[in-house]
């Protein structure tokens, strides 16, 4: 498969395979594969990151390759690269050194907690979506009781900014919640995050560190997200990516249902409340 160029624009993909004799299904499948496993290990990457913010690309391979992971130093480079992660070390001053805390962590929230109606619980997460060359970053902020995706947004880079716009967006259209949980992620512990929710009285909860199933759910749907759409497609642009995706949001939330939701869709069961909406006066 090495011989098929899918940037070569004197020949389409399906001439290639053809001059060659190839199957092109075979070749799908095999790229569908090697960006899956890709997709795998830079989460993976970011978990460890977010764990251990001072290591840098040599101790993350390090730490990869003790959990059977075989990759090399450039690899692991590359994709922190292409994430913007790197190792936060403090930088030598002269004079007199002040901490400033940058970000804020709070308790979680959701032990034992009964989740009986929408607008009780909002949860959030950033998830890398790999492209034809480099990653894009999605985020998608959903009601915890009824998996209604209320706003999302795919952003090339991972600034705190794309993140607030993300939840104005949704406060603008629905009633805010009780709790809103996250990840301990930079986003979601600065100032321009926390100072939103604090405004409108909605209490913060964050998962523990390293502690993926205080958010499972949000798991689940980046799952579904990857298995149903991402991984069945090659975007060769960001624009082409916002829109496929914009696309599968509306398909989850109004036509696909779920066995948890008594096969209901999410959309039937958000809307079934007088509390979504936010009302209008």
């Amino acid at each position: 498969m090495q011989m098929i160029d899918q940037k070569f624009s004197e020949l389409s993909l399906r001439s290639q395979f053809d001059l060659l004799g190839l199957n092109r299904s075979s070749y799908y499948y095999q790229n569908i594969a090697s960006e899956e496993k890709n997709q795998n290990i830079a989460n993976q990457i970011h978990e460890l990151w977010l764990k251990y913010p001072f290591y840098g690309y040599r101790k993350i391979m390090a730490v990869l390759r003790r959990q059977g992971i075989i990759i090399n130093h450039k690899k692991v480079q590359r994709l922190m690269r292409q994430m913007n992660l790197a190792a936060i070390l403090p930088k030598k001053k002269k004079g007199n050194y002040k901490k400033i805390n940058y970000e804020q962590i709070y308790p979680y929230l959701l032990t034992d907690l009964n989740i009986y109606k929408v607008n009780q619980v909002w949860t959030t997460d950033i998830t890398y979506i790999a492209m034809s060359e480099g990653f894009v970053y999605f985020i998608a902020i959903i009601d915890r009781y009824s998996r209604f995706i209320l706003s999302s947004y795919l952003s090339t880079n991972l600034e705190a900014e794309f993140c607030v716009k993300t939840l104005i967006a949704a406060l603008s259209k629905f009633n805010k919640p009780e709790i809103f949980n996250t990840d301990q992620g930079s986003q979601f512990t600065s100032f321009d995050w926390t100072d939103l929710l604090k405004q409108e009285s909605i209490q913060i909860s964050m998962d523990g560190k390293g502690r993926c199933f205080d958010n499972i759910h949000q798991e689940r749907l980046w799952r579904t997200i990857k298995y149903e759409e991402v991984y069945l497609k090659s975007y060769d642009s960001v624009k082409q990516a916002r829109q496929e995706l914009s696309k599968f949001v509306d398909f989850y939330n109004y036509q696909r249902p779920h066995q948890s939701l008594d096969y209901k869709t999410p959309a039937e069961v958000y809307f079934a409340s007088s509390e979504a909406l936010k009302l209008r006066h």
